[in-house]
């Protein structure tokens, strides 16, 4: 795989960007969530609201090309916690399995929180995203949660830096 290339989504990117994140999920999450919730995650849906988030103009939305593939996502905008420890929150990032290793995690997250101070919230059991954002000198800070999806349960924890 080339260098991949990344830029602000349009609002014609929300399929592939619903396909992708459909997709990260069913691969990062298999072992955290139901398989019948991961299979019912429809992509009609995910490319409405990917629709409305680009054209708020509140969230930065950023995608990962491999040539006109979309390979990869970050979305990152203020605050939406009282108790947040940075004023640029992380709000997702995910790559395609086939991408992985290729830097384009990192052009995501630099474009969208640079080195600046930011924080994340990513499911506990996680190793492989953990060992990315400590790479990034994300830590946990002691913050935890837990998130419903669809019926299905899943700890959290924030990362910050």
């Amino acid at each position: 795989m080339a260098q991949s290339t990344v830029r602000p989504a349009r609002e014609s990117d929300a399929a592939g960007i619903a396909a992708v994140h459909i997709h990260a999920w069913r691969e990062a999450y298999a072992h955290l969530m139901p398989a019948e919730f991961l299979t019912a995650l429809d992509e009609g849906r995910r490319e409405t609201g990917w629709r409305t988030i680009i054209a708020d103009e509140v969230t930065d939305v950023l995608i990962a090309l491999d040539g006109e593939e979309i390979i990869g996502w970050a979305s990152a905008g203020s605050v939406r916690d009282e108790s947040a420890p940075a004023l640029r929150e992380l709000e997702g990032i995910y790559v395609l399995a086939s991408a992985y290793g290729s830097g384009a995690g990192q052009q995501l997250l630099d474009a969208a929180v640079g080195d600046d101070a930011a924080f994340s919230w990513m499911a506990d059991d996680n190793p492989r995203a953990e060992a990315f954002y400590r790479r990034n000198r994300f830590e946990r800070d002691g913050a935890e949660k837990t998130e419903s999806f669809g019926g299905a349960s899943v700890s959290v924890v924030r990362l910050s830096r």
